[in-house]
């Protein structure tokens, strides 16, 4: 059980030195960035990926792009790699699976590598802090890096945003996209949805329905506001306006606290409270049984 907090609590070197690392591999466009020197040049056959690497899709344009401009230059940033763990006189790849496989499209034979002592944790905190660091992530895998080094390393909104360059708000918006159903993530994904479009439905009854509606109609955000809160309420603008004094809405403090709490937890999360009244209620929404497992350990290690 003690181990399971320590994972949680974070590593002992800390994010900002794991950045440290991994910072400078990422910034292969930029001309002005200083390459690193690498440890050493390894064959592309003793170098294997890494199996749990977040990041699954790799697009053949792009890594055709980098290939050919490998071609030219070579690769400017080493990659990071550890020895691997099972297999004799190899190395498996903590930062640079895309220059990798560019590398092997280019038919270089050797690449430059820096070795670095991590273990398999550090070695994923690594990778995600990598994937989140790529221009081109998309919304939902950019949210879903935040998730996962908040859940499996106990790292802070806060934190996150000093070490990565974010603002919290950046982070905690992101974040809240997560709580949408998969279909809608999955079009934000593909880019079908804008982040901004998507963000609006977060808290409406039926946000794929809705979604699909946005696209249909080519809907701007502001419309997709309307849109939303028109089925979270049942009722249309000037309906409201009609009864404006038999409804009940929450305040401006409420929703913002609903929003913090979902970006904490990466859950919907609907806080009821009547003006003058001291209690209320606290309802957490989830999707799967991980969701509710993630929450189980947030609440546990936070006592």
């Amino acid at each position: 059980m003690a181990e399971k907090k320590d994972a949680r609590r974070g590593l002992g070197r800390g994010l900002s030195a794991l950045m440290a690392d991994v910072e400078p591999s990422v910034r292969t466009d930029d001309p002005q960035a200083a390459p690193r020197r690498p440890d050493r040049q390894v064959p592309v056959e003793r170098i294997h990926p890494n199996p749990d690497q977040p990041r699954r899709s790799f697009t053949e344009e792009h890594l055709a792009e980098l290939a050919d401009s490998i071609r030219t230059k070579g690769v400017i940033q080493p990659l990071i790699v550890r020895v691997h763990p099972t297999i004799e006189d190899a190395y498996e790849i903590v930062a640079g699976e895309r220059r990798w496989r560019a590398a092997q499209m280019a038919k270089l034979h050797e690449l430059p590598v820096l070795v670095r002592d991590f273990n398999d944790t550090e070695v994923l905190e690594v990778a995600i802090i990598e994937n989140i660091q790529r221009a081109d992530l998309n919304a939902i895998e950019e949210a879903a890096g935040y998730r996962q080094l908040m859940f499996k390393f106990g790292h802070t909104q806060e934190k996150l945003a000093e070490a990565l360059g974010k603002s919290r708000s950046h982070i905690a918006n992101l974040m809240r996209l997560l709580n949408l159903p998969e279909e809608v993530q999955s079009m934000v994904s593909t880019g079908t949805l804008s982040a901004g479009h998507a963000r609006a439905l977060i808290t409406a009854p039926d946000p794929a329905s809705l979604a699909k509606k946005i696209v249909k109609n080519s809907l701007s955000v502001r419309e997709a506001e309307k849109l939303a809160k028109t089925a979270a309420t049942g009722e249309t603008p000037a309906q409201k306006k009609k009864t404006s004094g038999y409804t009940f809405e929450k305040d401006a403090d409420t929703k913002a606290l609903e929003n913090d709490l979902s970006a904490a937890t990466g859950m919907r999360v609907s806080v009821d409270h009547k003006p003058g009244h001291e209690s209320g209620r606290v309802t957490i929404s989830y999707d799967t049984l991980e969701q509710l497992d993630a929450l189980c350990m947030l609440l546990s290690t936070s006592r």
